[in-house]
């Protein structure tokens, strides 16, 4: 079964989707773990700041705001 992988900073706000790759160095994907955004997760988008600003999520019932190339790095599929 094929899934469309979309980078998590190109969600719409309140578009959840499940975490299937985060790119990056092994203490990107540590400090990302430490933070509760793991492989399998479901993630959501609160709200995106206009002009590359950050990204407001929600992971595991806690919101948190991460760098738009933080979010890039973070590939998922859409959930609906």
């Amino acid at each position: 079964m094929d899934q469309l992988l979309i980078p998590l900073s190109k969600l719409n706000s309140n578009t959840q989707g499940r975490i299937v790759n985060i790119s990056g160095g092994h203490m990107f994907q540590q400090r990302l773990r430490s933070m509760g955004i793991r492989n399998g997760n479901i993630i959501k988008v609160k709200t995106r700041q206009p002009f590359r600003g950050p990204v407001t999520i929600e992971v595991c019932g806690t919101q948190m705001t991460i760098g738009r190339g933080m979010a890039h790095k973070i590939q998922v599929e859409l959930i609906e």
